[in-house]
């Protein structure tokens, strides 16, 4: 059942609120204002160790592990399904050496970058280093912060992976590996701050439930900054590069369906009507995209597809995600219908027209739909639409000038900021792999390996 939340109550539940470091144990009342400007200590009394929710705490240790399985086995098979069978074990390994690299970063250095105690809004301070210093309960939650990192950490870890559908066929391992530690650091990291840290962004009102910003906008820009980088793929446009295995694509669509319960219900940081409240609309968005999508493909194609069904779900998942605690079910049918019709749009629009070699469409879905329901929460969070309603004495006009300022800059940084340390990397680590092995296949090439023997 959703129950209607008062704006205070909905903003306290998510990660731009709730997770905020310096957040007081009065901001669900005083607002995201106050919270900035009258930040409480960091690391609470060990007295207070009776706070800790016992439940809140198992609900997240679950999430983090639907969250993980997004990206390991979910992300990998999607995208696996998707390329040629003779990249098809490429796009694993970078996938698994991507998440591997990132979660040992994101405990060494990059949790204090992003969640660390604030200072000037920009960058968290040093105090977490190596998880040093944490807190019994993270501020403003009822989880030890230690559950909290846990949580935080697989986003750190799908965020980059994401960006490796957009380079299959042509990067170059090595550069890869490289590329998205640095990026988790330089990129991912100060953004999270920003939304979610108690930085900047979320001093001036704009809002992220679930990563429609810090997510998909940072991975999709930076998707479609290295595609022009490194430029097409041998025969692209010509030919459709078809996929190898639709049923591998659907297979991982449907792991990444259900992790993603985790994701946008594990934002809400409790187990209690915010967490079922952002799976519902989470559910009916990915629903209603998918069958859109397949919709579209009967009237422009004559049949519908299982890749297609699989597309439609994650462009109304990547839709939903930074609204999905703050809207009712009927603004997140709404948000699937227009995320499916957009990323559709986009993908033609880039593939076809503009010719635009983002390989699995990483920028048309994921980019192009986490900024959609960036932008579109502004409308559907209002109280007469069946939203959380507005805080602070705000209103429709104000939070969207909010989330145009958040969606505009991040975009900005992540184009940047890809640019400089793509470049960067490649003086040492060449991007692409040579001609030869493009045309041998990753698999063998890089790795000596296959991943189907057909003899």
């Amino acid at each position: 059942m959703f129950r209607k939340l008062s704006a205070a109550a909905g903003l306290a539940a998510m990660p731009a609120f709730a997770t905020a470091q310096e957040a007081s144990p009065v901001a669900g009342e005083a607002g995201l204002s106050q919270a900035i400007a009258d930040p409480a200590p960091a690391v609470i009394d060990v007295a207070q160790l009776a706070l800790n929710d016992s439940g809140d705490t198992a609900w997240i240790l679950a999430a983090s592990a639907l969250v993980l399985m997004m990206t390991l086995p979910g992300l990998g098979l999607f995208y696996g399904g998707l390329v040629r069978a003779k990249n098809f074990l490429s796009v694993l390994l970078q996938i698994g050496a991507v998440a591997a690299i990132a979660s040992v970063l994101w405990i060494i250095i990059g949790y204090t970058l992003a969640f660390g105690d604030v200072s000037n809004g920009w960058l968290g301070d040093g105090r977490a280093w190596m998880l040093n210093d944490l807190g019994t309960l993270r501020e403003g939650t009822t989880i030890p912060e230690s559950a909290f990192v846990l949580f935080q950490m697989t986003f750190a870890v799908i965020t980059p992976a994401l960006m490796i559908g957009a380079w299959v066929d042509r990067a170059r391992f090595g550069w890869v590996v490289a590329f998205c530690a640095l990026w988790g650091l330089v990129v991912y990291a100060p953004v999270a701050h920003w939304m979610w840290g108690g930085g900047w962004l979320a001093g001036i009102g704009a809002l992220d439930f679930a990563g429609g910003i810090v997510v998909h906008t940072t991975a999709g820009v930076s998707a479609l900054v290295i595609a022009l980088l490194l430029g097409r793929r041998k025969g692209f446009p010509g030919p459709a590069m078809l996929p190898h295995s639709p049923a591998l694509t659907m297979a991982g669509a449907a792991l990444l369906w259900v992790g993603w319960f985790g994701f946008n219900g594990g934002s809400a940081l409790s187990a209690t009507d915010d967490a079922s409240s952002a799976i519902i609309n989470t559910h009916l968005a990915a629903s209603m995209a998918s069958l859109v999508w397949i919709l579209i493909e009967r009237f422009s194609l004559g049949k519908p597809t299982s890749v297609g069904w699989a597309t439609g779900a994650i462009a109304g998942l990547a839709t939903i995600t930074p609204a999905a605690g703050l809207v009712g079910p009927g603004g997140a049918i709404i948000l699937g219908v227009l995320g499916a019709v957009t990323c559709y749009g986009a993908i033609q629009l880039i593939k076809q027209r503009l010719q635009i070699d983002d390989s699995l469409d990483v920028f048309a879905v994921h980019g192009v739909g986490g900024m959609l329901g960036s932008l579109l929460l502004a409308i559907f969070m209002a109280e007469g639409l069946g939203g959380v309603g507005f805080t602070d004495g705000g209103g429709m006009g104000v939070q969207f000038v909010a989330q145009a300022i958040g969606v505009g800059v991040v975009a900005l940084w992540s184009a940047v900021g890809t640019t400089i340390l793509a470049l960067m990397v490649s003086l040492v680590l060449p991007m692409r792999v040579s001609a030869d092995d493009e045309r041998e296949g990753l698999d063998i090439a890089n790795h000596g390996e296959r991943a189907w023997d057909l003899n």
